[in-house]
């Protein structure tokens, strides 16, 4: 004898495949965007005194987001990010987050470090800490945020922080991806050390990628 299920079973499984499937084609209708940020003229970091370098550092890194994105709180998560204090340098030089993000600064040095900031976004100073301690700091505002060391004043880098995650940093080779993004047209941002920046507009299609490369000096 062969088993049922009760109709308020096979309602409930129905209801159910019918309430899923609008999210299953929802993610399949959205695209991504992706390309690369060329430095015409990257910016080199000053000489490290007493730690002569074979090759100058340069910086070319660069931030890509969307000016308008569509939807503010979609998918908006903060967590938390490191940037290092190593070598006399911030490490990345570079850091985009998401408001509310924790920023953690190791001190990988054998020196004393310190980091603060006079930026609108964030002020703050964490003061003067030994080797192997670190200190947190929260970015609750989006903004740009300079960060800097009173001990050593060849030390800076830069925080950007955003409301929405529609954004991305840059590899050291210049390539970015933004994913998740529904389709529509948009007006993109590429941001270079406040020296730079350029933005474009972009067609984003279905499933598919927008590519979008762009060249600063």
């Amino acid at each position: 004898m062969r088993a049922t299920l009760p109709f308020t079973a096979i309602v409930f499984a129905a209801l159910t495949a019918a309430a899923a499937l609008p999210a299953m084609n929802g993610q399949a209708e959205l695209g991504w965007v992706q390309g690369e940020v060329a430095i015409r003229s990257p910016l080199v970091a000053p000489p490290i005194e007493g730690q002569p370098q074979a090759r100058p550092r340069e910086h070319r890194r660069a931030v890509v987001f969307f000016d308008t994105p569509p939807h503010r709180n979609d998918g908006l998560v903060s967590g938390r990010a490191e940037m290092r204090q190593r070598d006399a340098t911030f490490d990345p030089h570079l850091l985009a987050i998401t408001a509310g993000t924790t920023v953690a600064f190791p001190n990988d040095d054998r020196t004393y470090h310190n980091v603060f900031s006079l930026s609108k976004p964030r002020r703050f100073d964490l003061g003067r800490y030994a080797a192997g301690r670190s200190k947190d700091m929260r970015f609750e505002r989006p903004g740009l945020v300079r960060a800097f060391c009173d001990i050593h004043a060849h030390m800076n880098a830069f925080i950007h922080v955003f409301d929405h995650r529609f954004y991305a940093a840059t590899t050291e080779r210049g390539r970015y991806r933004i994913d998740r993004v529904p389709p529509g047209t948009y007006r993109v941002t590429a941001w270079y050390e406040g020296v730079d920046q350029q933005t474009r507009e972009v067609v984003v299609h279905p499933g598919a990628a927008a590519e979008l490369d762009f060249v600063l000096h």
